[in-house]
């Protein structure tokens, strides 16, 4: 905990300084950060009433009546009674405002933007994601809707995340050595270099701009499609996905003529078991090793794609 404080506080600094909240001169403008964020409330709801902005914002009371009294006397915001509540009154911007809400709005869009010019999509994407789970963690009210999962081939810098990230989490959740790495490497690396898309293909399931699963479906020669790769990101599993993504590669291996899709696994993958079982895969062969550190039983299940497409053709009559 206090570790996690501290990094917090280091970060707050960061980007406190970052996006100029200390300074007096905000945007380039003679107003404060609260000054400008009153403003933008103000310019973005028209009318409010003093009691609800004290509400949204927090403020001190006090502090926010001398600053609306600046702001009246400037020639930005009007003010009425309210009927609602006799101690408090109804605030509405004046065009003079409205061009302040607005020169505060463009500033801050053109700041963000010099920001953001030496930053890629793929930054962007993961920058705006962790924005994201910032927010939904500390505020789970604010939380966005669940975006959807998106499937789609490979492209440069995939294979290089799925070898990383499946090494990694293999050797923290089952103590697989580097041997477990530079198999995967080896698998991804034969497939880039011999990529049919004829007859092989890739799935790589992305979750609110992040890589969270991936799968391939390799020719295995003598008519047989191999399933490789199937991973799931901790924080993708419970989903569905990976019996998405193993349905992906049936699909297409029965749809491109394949007699069997044919797969190796290891048996401490539970999870991943459960999934072929349930899609009709049949075990076939098992063998203790130690190629990865740990012993660990290897094992080939195999999926007949003619009774697959016979059983797909008898639910369709």
């Amino acid at each position: 905990m206090p570790d996690t404080i501290e990094t917090i506080r280091a970060f707050n600094r960061f980007y406190t300084n970052k996006i100029g909240v200390l300074a007096k001169d905000y945007l380039a403008t003679p107003y404060t950060l609260t000054e400008g964020r009153i403003l933008y409330e103000m310019g973005a709801r028209q009318r409010v009433s003093a009691t609800e902005l004290n509400r949204d914002l927090g403020l001190d009371p006090a502090y926010l009546s001398r600053l609306l009294k600046k702001f009246r006397e400037a020639g930005f915001i009007d003010s009425e009674p309210d009927p609602a509540d006799k101690r408090s009154q109804i605030l509405s911007v004046t065009t003079k405002g409205q061009e302040i809400f607005e020169t505060l709005g463009d500033r801050s869009r053109h700041q963000i933007a010099d920001d953001l010019q030496g930053v890629d999509e793929i930054g962007q994407a993961k920058l705006i994601g962790a924005m994201q789970t910032i927010r939904s963690v500390l505020d789970p009210a604010s939380a966005a809707p669940p975006s959807p999962v998106i499937l789609r081939p490979h492209r440069i810098g995939d294979m290089g995340w799925l070898i990383e990230a499946q090494a990694t989490a293999y050797a923290r959740e089952y103590q697989l050595n580097e041997k477990f790495e530079g198999l995967i490497a080896e698998v991804a690396g034969k497939f880039i270099a011999n990529f049919n898309p004829e007859r092989e293909r890739s799935w790589i399931a992305e979750h609110g701009g992040r890589r969270v699963g991936s799968v391939l479906v390799a020719d295995g020669g003598d008519n047989v499609a191999k399933l490789r790769l199937l991973y799931l990101d901790p924080q993708a599993r419970g989903m569905g996905l990976g019996r998405t993504l193993v349905d992906e590669c049936i699909r297409f291996s029965a749809d491109t003529g394949y007699r069997k899709l044919s797969l190796w696994t290891n048996d401490m993958l539970h999870a991943a078991i459960r999934i072929y079982q349930k899609a009709g895969f049949k075990l076939v062969s098992e063998e203790r090793h130690r190629m990865f550190g740990p012993e660990c039983v290897g094992q080939t299940w195999d999926l007949d794609l003619d009774e697959y497409r016979s059983r797909a053709t008898s639910s369709a009559a």
